[in-house]
């Protein structure tokens, strides 16, 4: 009887600890059917996705929970934002009640977030403006709501200024899933890629953006305002500037995690 009650005990420890570490883990434990990204958008007629490996940032971010279709974007503050045109999709994740998780800061939300589901907390750590390099591993603790009171920190202390500074600079013409092109400043940008497909018979690839902005907003699919159709799709290989609704970047913005 006891060897029983300690194998239930074991049992359900084990799937807390699980749940707690769930690979979206902002998500309630009750949550709605979830559309992923994915599936909210697919690929353009003639594109397949590229092959990403199970695990991998890449297959994560395609996973993203995504809001109903036509959902608006949502300022910190409860209010929407007041441009309505510039997204196609708005992921389903929480903004904070602060002006903190802008546009660096939901680059790097999203890649603490892979890495907290995946129980990589040694990998979780970022910058900040000063150059001081702030652990997760080094935090009091490591549950949810440490986690969240961490990168809250983080979005206080870090910016495009330090994240473009610890990325590190990559071709244009080698594009990749988790790329971030960014410009560093005050104000600076930065926007994370998300998804690429590609055209088997012609070789052309095309890419997603997802942004956050000023003040903090809702994590959103841009648009692309260079497509007739209304895509979201960015085709390759990039012109002079990448051109979105909101900042235009040069071809040396892209970088890419060490």
């Amino acid at each position: 009887m006891r060897l029983a009650v300690f194998l239930l005990i074991a049992t359900l420890t084990l799937a807390g600890a699980a749940d707690a570490r769930a690979p979206y883990g902002w998500l309630p434990p009750a949550a709605a059917p979830i559309v992923r990204l994915a599936e909210r958008i697919p690929p353009p007629p003639g594109f397949e996705r590229i092959p990403a490996a199970d695990g991998s940032f890449a297959t994560w971010l395609r996973g993203l929970p995504m809001q109903p279709d036509g959902a608006p974007v949502m300022l910190y503050s409860g209010k929407p934002k007041w441009r309505q045109d510039v997204h196609a999709a708005v992921v389903d994740i929480d903004i904070g009640k602060r002006d903190l998780q802008q546009c660096a800061d939901a680059v790097m939300r999203l890649r603490a977030e892979w890495l907290y589901g995946a129980g990589r907390d040694k990998d979780i750590a970022f910058n900040d403006t000063d150059g001081k390099r702030r652990r997760f591993s080094a935090y009091a603790k490591k549950d949810r709501a440490g986690f969240r009171k961490y990168m809250d920190l983080v979005f206080a202390y870090a910016g495009t200024y330090s994240l473009e500074r610890e990325l590190k600079p990559v071709d244009a013409a080698d594009i990749a899933i988790g790329d971030v092109f960014i410009k560093g400043g005050f104000p600076g940008h930065a926007v994370l890629v998300v998804d690429m497909v590609e055209n088997k018979h012609t070789g052309e690839k095309r890419f997603l953006l997802l942004q956050s902005y000023m003040p903090a907003q809702s994590m959103h699919i841009l648009k692309n305002p260079g497509a007739s159709d209304g895509s979201p799709w960015y085709a390759t290989p990039v012109a002079a500037q990448l051109v979105t609704p909101e900042w235009a970047f040069p071809l040396t913005a892209l970088r890419r995690w060490p």
